[in-house]
């Protein structure tokens, strides 16, 4: 087996929670394969004119240990080049600083670096509203900076989701029902007195059984997905909203949509999806950092991180 180095930029190690991030299983899985593992964060990417994209790095060695879960074995700042593969796993928000480092790493594509998810899928396909491509299975859906033109969609569909474009983890979201309570302050909050457009979707009740994290790695769905319930009062499955995460297999839906988006954002070098469904509908389409690895090893005892190092050397191999 050919020993790849691998960079990830990603958030500070310090941040990791380890037994349930899914960077951290990447990491464990490919030093388990006998490659190495380097990390840095986007802020320590960096560029001079006649001189390539370089990073000021880590290369780290796992320790198995919970707490003290890896250790430095060199350091300095490296050309991005150099590495087999640059994974991008900065978790969101898609802010400016997101962005910029998006073109860093598009310059280092240019020089021969491998990144993936690929810097420029990354900025074409904003977590929101990549939706609009594949809207034959989207629920009703309107992104609108106009307050007039989301009170028209709250008449014509009585209960409905809002949401602001760069939030995560269920930041953000409101449900406003039938009665429209709190319609306008909502929407002053979300669209700042229209200088920022939001997302209003119709509520889908099927939530109740879940909000489904299929993941798509390699341009294939893996066989399980994490339902993400809503708990108590909550209208958010979010699992950093408190949802709870359950494991299950993929429904005949569920493949159908897989099968249906795949291929066409593997081919734009998207390695890995997380596509956000509820019943029968994408409500998000998640490019930057997906997570739910480790989630649906534990609870099925099916290998995600193998998987998706799988799909990682099968590309790694086509371009040798």
């Amino acid at each position: 087996m050919t020993t790849r180095r691998i960079l990830f930029v990603a958030d500070p190690l310090a941040t990791f929670k380890t037994y349930k991030d899914s960077t951290f299983a990447m990491m464990r899985e490919l030093q388990r394969r006998g490659h190495a593992v380097a990390a840095c964060e986007p802020a320590h990417l960096q560029w001079q004119s006649g001189e390539p994209v370089t990073a000021l790095l880590r290369h780290i060695a796992l320790t198995g240990d919970a707490h003290d879960w890896y250790r430095v074995t060199h350091q300095g700042r490296e050309a991005l080049k150099d590495f087999d593969a640059v994974l991008m796993r900065k978790d969101p928000p898609f802010d400016s600083e997101y962005f910029y480092a998006t073109h860093l790493l598009e310059q280092a594509e240019r020089e021969g670096a491998r990144v993936f998810n690929r810097p420029r899928a990354l900025r074409d396909h904003p977590e929101k509203l990549a939706l609009m491509e594949f809207g034959a299975f989207a629920p009703p859906t309107l992104v609108t900076r106009s307050s007039e033109a989301i009170r028209q969609f709250h008449a014509e569909h009585r209960d409905i989701i809002l949401k602001p474009l760069d939030g995560m983890g269920g930041m953000g979201i409101f449900r406003v029902g039938p009665d429209g309570m709190n319609l306008g302050s909502i929407v002053e909050m979300l669209n700042r007195g229209g200088h920022t457009s939001v997302m209003v979707q119709r509520y889908l009740p099927e939530i109740v059984a879940g909000d489904k994290r299929l993941l798509l790695i390699g341009g294939e769905a893996a066989p399980f997905c994490l339902a993400r319930i809503p708990q108590g009062t909550e209208v958010r499955g979010n699992l950093a909203a408190g949802g709870k995460g359950v494991a299950q297999p993929l429904t005949e839906s569920d493949w159908a949509i897989a099968r249906a988006i795949a291929p066409t954002l593997a081919a734009r070098g998207l390695l890995l999806v997380g596509l956000d469904v509820i019943g029968d509908k994408v409500t998000e389409i998640n490019v930057t950092s997906p997570t739910c690895f480790q989630e649906i090893q534990q609870q099925t005892g099916f290998d995600v991180p193998a998987l998706f190092v799988d799909a990682l050397e099968r590309e790694l191999r086509v371009s040798a």
